[in-house]
């Protein structure tokens, strides 16, 4: 039987991050423990990326940060999906800059 894994607020766990979690029983407890708003930004700065190898990485850094205490993925912008709330005129701004720079 597959064990649970809780989500985001504008994302569902991805299967890479949700095996990672799986394995680390640490890394899951501190998973459960933040909030859906938390979750949404680790799993939105996972899956935000374009290479595997980054990717790979991030799921990596999120089971050992979040065993360090650490909440939110840090210098992230924020999750640019929320549909709950209207963007911030930084994330704005910073979305803006990579479209012109072609970097979405």
């Amino acid at each position: 039987m597959a064990q649970k894994v809780s989500s985001g607020t504008a994302h569902k766990i991805p299967t890479d991050l949700k095996k990672a979690l799986l394995e680390d029983k640490k890394a899951l407890e501190k998973w459960e423990d933040i909030t859906p708003l938390a979750r949404n930004e680790w799993i939105c700065w996972t899956t935000y990326v374009k290479q595997q190898q980054t990717r790979d990485e991030h799921v990596a850094r999120v089971v050992s940060e979040l065993k360090e205490g650490i909440r939110r993925p840090c210098c992230w912008i924020g999750c640019p999906h929320r549909k709950d709330k209207a963007l911030s005129s930084s994330v704005k701004w910073v979305l803006m800059n990579k479209k012109r720079k072609g970097k979405l």
